[in-house]
């Protein structure tokens, strides 16, 4: 799949997040329903301008943002 097709960054929608492609919906917001303890159906049910391959990029654009993410030890004060 490729991440371009579903998910885009437009600067003149929600200042530049990352949406659904054709859609106002955040990546963020639609990784998030299932942390809430929606299912995938009550998520297409209620947002049928989606497609259970959005979902999936959703998510694989959410876990490339992860892996790039770099953390660094906080330095301990003597």
């Amino acid at each position: 799949m490729n991440l371009q097709d579903r998910v885009v960054l437009n600067p003149d929608v929600l200042a530049g997040k990352p949406v659904i492609r054709g859609t106002r919906l955040a990546v963020e917001f639609i990784v998030d329903l299932p942390g809430q303890g929606w299912t995938e159906p009550q998520v297409l049910e209620n947002y049928p301008g989606i497609a259970h391959e959005d979902i999936l990029a959703c998510l694989q654009y959410a876990s490339q943002q992860l892996k790039s993410e770099r953390v660094y030890p906080a330095q301990s004060s003597p």
